[in-house]
């Protein structure tokens, strides 16, 4: 189902509110919200954040795990012009301090479980937002309905345009530090416009269809297949968190039609203990991406899901995906299985060589990208944007080539990032609390494969002469500085750390002995 008159997430709840008003837009934790209740209830809300101060280029934080009012609280910002900044719970304090201080939020919703830490923060941060509840008692969002309170909830006047931001999300960055990654309604909009257009049906909705939202929405992807399920006007269900038996009973138990998921979800789901062909009935389409899927995966997924598998390929710049290996293309033995896959008409891709020219398929060198899905900036870096986003083209720091066909492969990242389940993290920022051990005297990080994870992080560790660390004492110098999923699995002791005359460390030196023998150093 297709739209074309939604341009924004103000339009969509708004519009299918009075088409729809009955219908479920999202289901968590047995708890319903209608069309309707959502709109009204973001209406609230949006009224709230106005008498707060928080309006146009306002941002506002969420921190907590997916339920119904993180996406009225969305839908809110949409509607009075604020920009609503996710924050991963996984994240160390230090983490969730950097995202708020960076991003200057103005008010900030948090749950229960993370209540005490951020007020903890607070008092570091220069300017303090105002911190309102989603918990209170065991009657989850007894606060918000309390600071809401004799808002009116019918319409408000909305100035939302497509280029307006309406999002920043964090993504790891080369100094360590996360970077905010500004992106408009039109991100949310673009790629589903451009399918229409073209009558593809690589992402499709039915009327009836049941999403599952499994990817968290402090993450491009689970907020952006969110968006294409409300812009489709279908039923959603958010899962709190992910865990593969919770998955696999709600797609029994709600009849989810579709699905977006990383490769690592997917595995964990076909190993569940009993799970077969009956548990996923329902299913007529899961997409992927985050990594790309071995065929072994692929055919068990083939078996025991009995449905159309589509893989995604794009960044949080990109404003989430640019290329797709579409359905037609998962099968045995095709060496597409290998590609990233190719660009939705209207979305370009080159690859260049250091010097900017464009190379010849074939050809490995970066690949960029032109899509109209692309961020609006890095928060408050112009020099970074200006250096991704180069000549109109998103620099996207992978390594790969295009084939004849326009088909992209993935052979290396440029820029070191190691994806742990769909998590990224960027190795300096481990490097960096690594090195705040008093026995570390240098550190470096890379990604190695796994089965199970895609990747799992390694550190290279050199000592301080007369100095002695055990991996464990490492691991619980970690605990607290950076999120669990960022520690390393394993360490070794080293003398010294491989680097090119210019000091830059030989991250490819350390990478061959886990890759040799794999056609992608990606996995």
């Amino acid at each position: 189902m297709h739209y074309p008159n939604l341009r924004t997430a103000a339009d969509t709840v708004a519009f299918h509110a009075t088409h729809h008003p009955r219908r479920t837009a999202l289901s968590c934790e047995g708890r319903s919200v209608t069309y309707e209740q959502l709109h009204r209830e973001s209406n609230r809300t949006a009224r709230s954040l106005l008498a707060a101060g928080a309006g146009r280029g306002a941002r506002v934080a969420f921190l907590g795990k997916e339920s119904e009012h993180y996406y009225e609280i969305f839908f809110a910002c949409a509607k009075t012009g604020a920009v609503l900044v996710p924050v991963n719970w996984r994240l160390t304090p230090a983490e969730v301090e950097h995202i708020l201080r960076d991003s200057g939020a103005e008010v900030l919703f948090v749950e229960r479980e993370y209540a005490d830490t951020a007020a903890r923060i607070r008092e570091e941060l220069p300017a303090r937002p105002a911190i309102v509840g989603l918990d209170a008692g065991d009657d989850r969002g007894a606060g918000f309905r309390e600071w809401k309170a004799g808002r009116p909830d019918d319409d408000l006047a909305v100035e939302a345009q497509p280029d307006d931001p309406v999002t920043q999300i964090y993504t790891s960055g080369t100094t360590g530090l996360p970077k905010g990654v500004v992106l408009a309604h039109r991100s949310f909009f673009a790629i589903r416009d451009l399918l229409a257009e073209h009558g593809l049906d690589w992402i499709d909705w039915h009327p009836r269809d049941v999403s599952l939202i499994s990817i968290p929405g402090f993450h491009v992807a689970g907020i952006w297949w969110a968006m294409q399920a409300f812009n489709a006007g279908v039923t959603s269900v958010a899962m709190r968190m992910f865990a593969a038996h919770d998955a696999v009973r709600l797609i029994r138990e709600h009849g989810v039609t579709t699905t977006c998921a990383v490769p690592s979800m997917l595995q964990m789901m076909v190993s569940e203990p009993g799970v077969g062909p009956a548990d996923f009935a329902s299913l007529r389409k899961v997409t992927y991406g985050g990594s790309p899927i071995s065929e072994t995966l692929m055919l068990e997924c083939m078996e025991i899901l009995d449905c159309d598998l589509g893989q995604l390929y794009g960044l949080t710049e990109s404003g989430n995906t640019a290329l797709c290996l579409p359905p037609s293309d998962h099968r045995a033995g095709s060496p597409r299985l290998r590609a990233a896959g190719r660009p939705y008409p209207g979305v370009e891709v080159k690859v260049v060589c250091e010097d900017g020219s464009t190379l010849p398929s074939g050809a490995i060198g970066e690949i960029c990208l032109r899509t109209p899905a692309v961020m609006v900036e890095y928060w408050g870096m112009k020099e970074a944007t200006e250096e991704t986003l180069a000549d109109g083209w998103l620099h996207t720091g992978d390594a790969g080539y295009l084939d004849q066909d326009g088909y992209v492969y993935v052979c290396d990242r440029l820029k070191d990032t190691v994806i742990v389940a769909g998590e990224n993290v960027y190795p300096a920022e481990v490097e960096n609390a690594l090195a705040t051990h008093p026995a570390v005297a240098e550190a470096a990080v890379i990604g190695v494969p796994d089965d199970r994870w895609g990747e799992v992080v390694r550190a290279f560790v050199v000592l301080r002469p007369g100095m002695s660390a055990s991996p464990r004492e490492l691991k619980l110098h970690l605990q607290g500085r950076i999120a669990d999923f960022k520690s390393p699995s394993g360490y070794e002791f080293i003398e010294r750390v491989p680097r090119n005359p210019s000091g830059k460390i030989l991250r490819r030196e350390l990478r061959k002995e886990f890759w040799a023998g794999r056609e992608r150093q990606v996995n």
